[in-house]
Formats: structure tokens, C-alpha cells, sequence
């Protein structure tokens, strides 16, 4: 196979990035495949919020304990098929919704999606890493994170509009199902680019290190390294703030500051808009800043703050809920710098496992935070939401900064 020249490696990265950005906008679509229909399930079958919300935890605890599993498989035999795969799942799962007859068909539709979203990080990074030419990571990781948000963004209005234009959730969960679909045709027309066993780009495949000895190291190994379980705790920690400000950020203003309803439901569109427009200034940054875990830490330290401020109170409303979208920047920014970083974290030839391993703490967190949160505002301790997502914040900058001190601490040793 020819190696392509520099004019034409751009097209190759960006025909990659988009590709892998499509299937991640597509599993953060199903994150979303059954909540904006609860309504409707609750008209149809009579099912309390409390059993509904069992189906997300039936979702994140299938796609937490998969994504481990997944990055292992990913490493042994390769991303494309995994991805594909993935993808395969939730047009299963749009069907298994769309013809539930009870509880246990949601249940299952439910289990479907967590099962397709489990490999997706793990997968994703894997591809990104093997073909990107190093210049062009950051944007990639950059695309990556947006694309992620967009698909949170169109989840909703999708499922809630077909819906209401039908006069069918079933219909609108087979529209989902159709929509995997598509994107599954697309990629697997296009695989050649998602191809992570083929041809790294020259500069990347100069920079893996050769392995020492003959004696191959044990798959769990990387289990050992500290950073893998700082990058994890750095995942569940901020997962835990954006969990609070998902699902509480609008009933809380609305509380503390009167805002109406129908303002406060714009705070998670805004606080996701926000954090895209910061992931495409992150991509710039990322590849200019040597010590990642400051870029973090700035940032989310900064978010931290305006999510203080607003718990704090004596704001008027429209002021509250601008800075709390305002803070969705901060995440945004620090990203890619947060992927960077655990890419250089991960040990040689072990991209999938550790990316699948980091990445699930971000499914315990959502599992995590969602009844902890929910039992603040239950208590009527409003200003816990903001200051909890603060709190959760500034714990996921001293796993970033721990993070970043062992690998500048290796870079030094092998100096």
C-alpha cells in the first residue's frame, strides 16, 4: 500500500476524524434513545419515573462494565470491527423500543444500548491515535468531545418531535434504529478509513517504542500504573458535576432563583453549545501546550468558580442561568487536553484497554451522581446541585495534576 504524501494526508485525517465523529455523536444519540419519551411511556404503561429511571441504570451499568471488557478487545482485534458492531447494537435497541410491549422489552432495549455504547471510547481513541498524524490529534480529540455534545443536543429533539409529528414513540424509536443504520452503511462503505491496523502515519509509527525482550507483557499489566486509576478517578469526578448540572441544573434555578421553566430548560442545550464552541478553541490549545494537566486545571477550575457563584445565590436569574452555561466552556477547553493526556498516560500497545478502562469511570459517575443529586433537591439543599458540581470539579483537577506530574516524571527518566 502507498504511503500517502503530506498534500494528501490532511484529506485522509479529516475523512478519519469525521467518520469517528459520527459514531460518537451517534452513542451519545442513545444515551438519550428512551428519556425524552418517558411522558409517553408513562401515559402508555403507567410506569413510575423511579422504574423508568431504572432503564438508565440498566444502560450505564452495562455500558460501564463493557467498556472495560471492550478496550481488551478492541487492542486483540482491532477497533473497525468493534465500532461496527456497536453500531449494529443500537439499531437493535431502536428496535427492540419501538416494539416493547411491556417493561421487559424496554428493559432489553435498554440493555442493547448500554452493550453498543460500551466499546465506543475505547474503539474511537484507538482509531484516532493509529491514523491521525500527530499535528492533527488535538483537533481530532477536539471533534471528538463536539461531536458527542451535538449528539446529547439532537437526541431529544429528535425523539420528542417525531413523536409528536407522528403520534407514535414507536415510530420515533424506529426512526432511531434507522438512523444507527445509516450510520452503520456509511462507515462500513468507508472503512478503509477507520482501518487501525493499517499504516501508521509516519511520525506516530517512528514514536512506538520497540518491545524489550522477547517475553510479552501481561495484558493486566497496565492495571499497575497509578495514572490509569487517576485518569479514572479524574472521569468519575467530572462526570459527577456534569450529572448534576444534566439533570438538576433547571429545577435548581428554578428554585433558587424563580427562573421559569420554560428558560431553565435551556440551560443544558446552552451549557453543551457552550462546551462545543470550548472543545474547538481545546483542539488549538492542545497542541501547543506541553503541560497538559495546567490547561485542565485552569479551566475547570474556572468553571468551578462560576458554579460556586450561582450556588451562592442574590444573582438575578438571567445572570445565574447565563454563568452556568457559561461554565460548560471551561469543560469544553479542557477536553482534548484531558485525551492528550491520557494518551500519554497509556502504556505502548495498550491504547484500548486503558482508554476503556478510564472511560468507564465516566459511566459510574452518571450512575453515581444521578440519585445523590436527585436526594439534595429531594431535601430541599438546592445550592448542593451547584456546589456539589463544584466540588466534584476541583476533585478532578488533582487527579489531572497527579496525572500529569507521573508523566512528566517518566518523560524525565527516559530523558
Amino acid at each position: 500500500m502507498n504511503s500517502p504524501t503530506p498534500d494528501t494526508r490532511w484529506r485522509e485525517d479529516a475523512r478519519t476524524i469525521a467518520l469517528v465523529g459520527l459514531a460518537h455523536g451517534s452513542s451519545h444519540f442513545f444515551h438519550l434513545l428512551l428519556p425524552p419519551l418517558f411522558p409517553f411511556l408513562i401515559a402508555e404503561f403507567g410506569y413510575s419515573y423511579a422504574e423508568l429511571g431504572l432503564l438508565l441504570t440498566v444502560f450505564f451499568v452495562l455500558s460501564g462494565v463493557g467498556q472495560m471488557l471492550a478496550g481488551f478487545i478492541v487492542d486483540r482485534v482491532g477497533a473497525r470491527p468493534v465500532l461496527l458492531g456497536a453500531l449494529g447494537c443500537f439499531v437493535l435497541a431502536g428496535v427492540a423500543a419501538s416494539s416493547a410491549s411491556g417493561y421487559t422489552g424496554l428493559v432489553l432495549a435498554a440493555a442493547l444500548a448500554g452493550l453498543g455504547n460500551a466499546p465506543f471510547h475505547p474503539a474511537d481513541f484507538t482509531i484516532l491515535n493509529h491514523r491521525i498524524a500527530p499535528q492533527r490529534l488535538g483537533h481530532g480529540f477536539a471533534v471528538h468531545g463536539i461531536s458527542g455534545n451535538l449528539g446529547w443536543a439532537l437526541a431529544p429533539v429528535f425523539m420528542a418531535g417525531l413523536t409528536a409529528a407522528t403520534g407514535s414513540w414507536r415510530l420515533a424509536c424506529l426512526g432511531g434504529a434507522l438512523l444507527a443504520l445509516a450510520v452503520l452503511l456509511l462507515l462500513w462503505w468507508q472503512r478503509a478509513a477507520l482501518d487501525d491496523r493499517q499504516g501508521l502515519p509516519a511520525p506516530q509509527a517512528a514514536a512506538q517504542p520497540a518491545p524489550k525482550g522477547d517475553r510479552p507483557e501481561h495484558p493486566l499489566a497496565f492495571l499497575r500504573l497509578p495514572s490509569v486509576w487517576l485518569c479514572f478517578s479524574f472521569f468519575f469526578w467530572s462526570t459527577c458535576s456534569l450529572s448534576a448540572i444534566q439533570s438538576f441544573a433547571g429545577p435548581a434555578l428554578h428554585q433558587l432563583y424563580a427562573v421559569p421553566l420554560a428558560q431553565t430548560a435551556l440551560v443544558v442545550t446552552g451549557y453543551m453549545l457552550c462546551g462545543a464552541a470550548g472543545m474547538v478553541l481545546g483542539g488549538f490549545l492542545v497542541v501547543r501546550v506541553q503541560r497538559l494537566e495546567k490547561t485542565i486545571s485552569l479551566c475547570l477550575l474556572a468553571s468551578a468558580a462560576l458554579l460556586l457563584l450561582v450556588g451562592l445565590g442574590g444573582l438575578p436569574g438571567p445572570l445565574a442561568l447565563g454563568l452556568t452555561v457559561l461554565a460548560g466552556a471551561g469543560i469544553g477547553i479542557a477536553g482534548p487536553s484531558r485525551d492528550m493526556l491520557i494518551k500519554r498516560a497509556a502504556p505502548p500497545g495498550a491504547t484500548g484497554r486503558v482508554y476503556g478502562t478510564v472511560y468507564s469511570g465516566l459511566d459510574l459517575g452518571f450512575s453515581v451522581a444521578a440519585p445523590v443529586f436527585g436526594a439534595l433537591l429531594d431535601a430541599g439543599a438546592t445550592a448542593g446541585v451547584f456546589y456539589g458540581a463544584a466540588l466534584a470539579l476541583v476533585l478532578s483537577v488533582a487527579s489531572a495534576a497527579l496525572v500529569g506530574l507521573g508523566v512528566a516524571a517518566r518523560r524525565t527518566a527516559l530523558a
